[in-house]
């Protein structure tokens, strides 16, 4: 076949057949009867293989030296052409997850498209002080139209310092940002849920609220403790039971009291909370080390509704329970002394 007809049979263009020929990797080997040059069959094999490896993103030398070197390993080229084609693929995902947050933040002049480039471009960074100075940066309104990329790139922030910046940002949005950190109390990653419970007890709204009421019963103890201080310092009395449960376990157990004898004191909360405590010293408190530390707990409380158990946990088995109750007994009466005198 003359060139004109393998061009036309093949779909590859007289020019490419030229050069192929003028390099040398497939080049008419026959010649007609008028001095034309032909392509025999093997050539035109030989032009089927090199468009074949062409279809899987080889370069011309790479064609040349699977067809010609004897110790080539074609198992070797196709892992090195799945990379390649991985990284494509991977670079077009982020290009196209880009646009779609541009896209997302609705922006209908080019000044906002520009500075929605920016910050996306900023937010995605490897220079962490530059997602930090990108995130401060974020204006409410910023804020309102990028809550989605916004709310992502807390999630995903490992550098502590960057994610303090970040959920400044997101706060900025309200409760839109919920939309996006809610599902990732449910993530697999234990960080993302972390990062997600923390932004989410941030934003003192109803609809915070109520999700963090929702998560009360997480199998993850984090989420579960986070959302209780939370909720606890919001005057929500369903956080009680697992504020306690925190005081008895060790966890955090400190600020669990602390939020306990607020909730006492200030949200008219004194006897569901005191009957908890109660409750748990009647059933054993789990050991000295929890009832040690349910005493302390009730040193936040008001004496009078503390009192009575106190007195309970100052007969206690345990020498060190004893101890700290009788102390935070003799607390209560100096302070009530003090405040006599005052009179």
């Amino acid at each position: 076949m003359l060139i004109g007809e393998v061009s036309r049979h093949s779909g590859v263009s007289a020019r490419m057949l030229r050069h192929y020929d003028a390099i040398g990797l497939v080049a008419p080997s026959e010649r007609s009867t008028s001095g034309y040059r032909r392509y025999s069959e093997a050539d035109l094999q030989r032009l089927f293989h090199v468009e074949s490896l062409r279809s899987l993103g080889l370069s011309l030398p790479e064609v040349r030296r699977a067809l010609d070197d004897p110790g080539f390993a074609p198992s070797e080229l196709v892992e090195e052409l799945v990379a390649r084609t991985r990284e494509r693929i991977s670079a077009a995902e982020e290009l196209l997850g880009r646009l779609d947050r541009v896209r997302a933040g609705g922006p209908d002049r080019w000044g906002e498209v520009l500075r929605t480039v920016a910050l996306v471009r900023g937010l995605q960074s490897d220079d962490p002080s530059r997602r930090q100075l990108s995130a401060l940066s974020t204006s409410e309104d910023d804020a309102l139209r990028l809550v989605g990329p916004l709310a992502e790139a807390l999630l995903a922030e490992p550098d502590p310092v960057v994610a303090g910046a970040l959920r400044w940002a997101v706060r900025q949005s309200g409760d839109e940002a919920l939309d996006v950190l809610a599902p990732a109390l449910d993530s697999p990653d234990g960080q993302r849920r972390e990062r997600a419970v923390t932004t989410i007890a941030q934003l003192s709204t109803e609809r915070s609220t109520a999700v963090l009421t929702g998560v009360l019963g997480h199998a993850d103890d984090a989420i579960r403790h986070r959302a209780a201080l939370a909720l606890g310092s919001r005057g929500e009395p369903v956080a009680v039971a697992v504020l306690v449960e925190m005081v008895l376990t060790g966890h955090q157990d400190v600020e669990a009291a602390e939020v306990l004898g607020a909730l006492a004191r200030h949200h008219d909360l004194t006897d569901p909370v005191g009957a908890v405590l109660a409750h748990a010293v009647q059933r054993g408190g789990g050991g000295p080390g929890p009832r040690t530390r349910i005493t302390q707990a009730l040193a936040e409380l008001p004496a009078a509704l503390a009192r009575p158990t106190l007195e309970v946990l100052g007969r206690d088995d345990d020498p060190e329970v004893a101890r700290t109750a009788a102390y935070v007994l003799q607390r209560f009466a100096t302070t009530a002394a003090a405040g006599h005198a005052g009179c």
